[in-house]
């Protein structure tokens, strides 16, 4: 398999400078990292605005990595009136470098980076704040989250990650089994990525890793209420990775990444189980592909490709019902 640009794909987490002790700093940074993704943007920052301080108390921005849908500038100045500022990457570096530049540009105690197609729920930034002021020691706060489609319901929700709001308990542990976060939902002090770095590797679970790695150093504080949303939608860059099988392959680089933050005894075990958990997640996401786009044989080879992240007996078993889909649908095509 052809080498990740290093340009694009750093193979080490990218240092975030300190800020000089001089400057005036704000409590929040929200830092909007944005691509082609103009139709879903104003409604991203009219949930923001809503709900946001003057800025003296947090920095709103925009960090555009050179779109091409629509004149993002503009769309930004015209909904802000002033309020929310706006950087252009003089050329598109990708996902993983633009987080990067969202971070050094960051000046807040607190970093929230909120996707341009995500939404926050109102009181998530005055609950976030609260949590962390009463929880000092923890490094990074999580809401609980929602998905919703293009057009902004909800499809779905995960269960809970503990019965009260407070600090997660054996947290490194549970999140190394499988992703329970999203970029949306979680908030990270900003002296935390100054001591661990920024994201790197891959463009698909690199947040993930992320977690882990904060989690291996600090703990997180999390409520229960639901106040951010994760959107699900055919334009996204998951999406295409997804099609292509390139996110499957992702996900292997990024388990084995995992392992390096727990402790040695339990990597084996972990790794066995993040696998399996994949592994069928991606046979799921398969089926759904195949739905929508009538292509079994995609389905095949995306379940087929999912054996290199967990040979169970089960994958057995959906490998031959998706060979048998596919040649069905073969057979109803001539």
């Amino acid at each position: 398999m052809k080498n990740p640009d290093p340009e694009r794909f750093p193979q080490t987490p990218p240092r975030i400078l300190p800020l000089p002790d001089s400057i005036n700093r704000p409590q929040w940074s929200v830092m909007i990292p944005v691509y082609n993704c103009a139709g879903f943007l104003p409604e991203t920052l009219k949930n923001v605005l809503v709900q946001a301080p003057g800025p003296e108390q947090m920095q709103i921005e925009v960090v555009d990595d050179a779109s091409t849908d629509a004149d993002v500038q503009a769309l930004v100045e015209t909904l802000g009136q002033g309020r929310i500022s706006y950087y252009r990457q003089p050329r598109n570096v990708g996902s993983i470098r633009n987080f990067e530049t969202c971070l050094n540009r960051s000046r807040g105690h607190l970093v929230h980076l909120l996707h341009g197609d995500d939404r926050v729920m109102p009181g998530f930034y005055h609950k976030m704040g609260e949590l962390l002021a009463i929880y000092p020691e923890a490094g990074a706060a999580a809401s609980h989250h929602t998905y919703i489609d293009e057009a902004s319901r909800i499809i779905g929700t995960p269960s809970h990650l503990a019965e009260t709001d407070g600090l997660l308990d054996d947290w490194l542990m549970r999140l190394a089994k499988n992703q329970q976060l999203q970029y949306v939902c979680t908030v990270v002090r900003r002296s935390v990525y100054e001591e661990l770095g920024s994201f790197y590797g891959n463009s698909y679970g690199e947040d993930w890793e992320m977690w882990v790695r904060i989690a291996k150093h600090y703990p997180f504080v999390y409520t229960l209420d639901a106040l951010a949303e994760y959107r699900v939608h055919p334009d996204a860059i998951s999406w295409d990775k997804l099609m292509s099988g390139e996110s499957i392959t992702d996900m292997k680089q990024i388990i084995e990444r995992i392992q390096e933050h727990v402790p040695a005894e339990h990597r084996k075990r972990l790794a066995q189980i993040s696998g399996k958990y994949y592994a069928h997640y991606f046979i799921t996401k398969a089926y759904e592909l195949a739905e929508r786009t009538h292509d079994w044989g995609l389905a095949y080879r995306l379940v087929k490709k999912s054996f290199e992240l967990n040979q169970d007996l089960g994958m057995y078993n959906r490998l031959i019902w998706s060979w048998a889909r596919y040649q069905l649908s073969k057979a109803q095509k001539r």
